[in-house]
């Protein structure tokens, strides 16, 4: 199913986005997408939204400010306050399209998409249902507890010194976004057989980060919203097997939230469910009939 490029405004910038819409009646429901760290519109999220598309959803997946083809500056800068701004205004613009039902809106997050979804579901109350897949929820006092509170520190104070050096510079100081070998923003082979390869292949990406971004994902509470979020309901599908995403983060993320519903997939890698076919449909099998019960058994399946 072929996107309609459209565009939408998040404060003052412009984003760019691709709306599928179903071929059964209108208004439909709406699904609003976010994927993984550094990923764009073409990549993961455009599996997961055409193949929704297919099910009866209308989607909306579009590339963060400084991403893709999106406005914004420094480039390829992970900002948790603008992703969540850029959201608020995504739903905005599909609870504000004529073929789009504003009373059913959901939010699919994928990796660390999944962690923003939460964030924003429970910050935004138009959202009737989330799903996180394969997510990343992250948690600073985790991260605090497990490094250790002096590296923690440390780690944080070198990162945040970064943004006072990017101020004295002409541009702010990158790392990879992916390396098989040596230090990058995702480390090893398995995000490189995705990124690094032609699975990932996508004009809009590029193989960079600020080294900034890190102060963000340290320091971003994806985790804690989960708590917040009910009575709005959430889904996770996670991979029992997964070095990226803790299968454990993603169960102490169902039992903060209370009454999450999960899916466990036979995945052995993270990366399984951003393109392999048979565990993107198997994930893609759970979020309809969860997603057509939540949004009112609107689509037919």
């Amino acid at each position: 199913m072929e996107p309609v490029e459209v565009a939408f405004r998040s404060d003052g910038l412009t984003l760019a986005a691709h709306l599928r819409l179903p071929s059964g009646p209108a208004p439909a429901p709406g699904l609003t997408f976010t994927g993984p760290l550094t990923g764009v519109k073409e990549q993961v999220v455009a599996n997961y939204a055409e193949r929704l598309t297919e099910r009866g959803f209308a989607t909306l997946a579009f590339d963060h400010r400084c991403f893709g083809s999106s406005e914004g500056t420094p480039r390829q800068d992970e900002a948790a306050g603008g992703k969540l701004a850029d959201l608020r205004d995504a739903v905005t613009f599909l609870a504000t399209h004529e073929a789009v039902d504003p009373d059913r809106l959901g939010i699919v997050g994928i990796c660390l998409g999944g962690g923003y979804a939460v964030r924003a579901a429970a910050a935004d109350r138009r959202l009737r249902a989330v799903a996180a897949v394969a997510g990343c929820f992250n948690d600073p006092a985790a991260f605090r507890a497990g490094m250790g509170p002096t590296t923690y520190h440390r780690t944080m104070r070198r990162f945040s010194e970064q943004l006072t050096a990017d101020a004295r510079a002409d541009e702010p100081a990158y790392l990879p976004a992916v390396a098989r070998e040596g230090e990058a923003a995702m480390p090893g082979r398995e995000p490189w057989d995705y990124y690094g390869t032609d699975r990932s292949t996508s004009p809009g990406w590029e193989n960079r980060v600020t080294v900034r971004s890190m102060r963000e994902l340290l320091g971003f509470d994806a985790a804690g919203a989960a708590a917040l979020l009910p009575p709005t309901p959430l889904l996770v599908v996670h991979g029992r097997t997964d070095a990226y995403c803790a299968p454990e983060d993603a169960a102490r993320l169902v039992e903060r939230h209370g009454e999450a519903e999960v899916v466990w997939l036979d995945a052995e890698r993270h990366i399984d469910l951003y393109d392999v076919d048979h565990h993107l449909t198997a994930a893609v099998d759970a979020l309809t009939p969860w997603f057509e019960h939540h949004l009112d058994d609107g689509v037919a399946g």
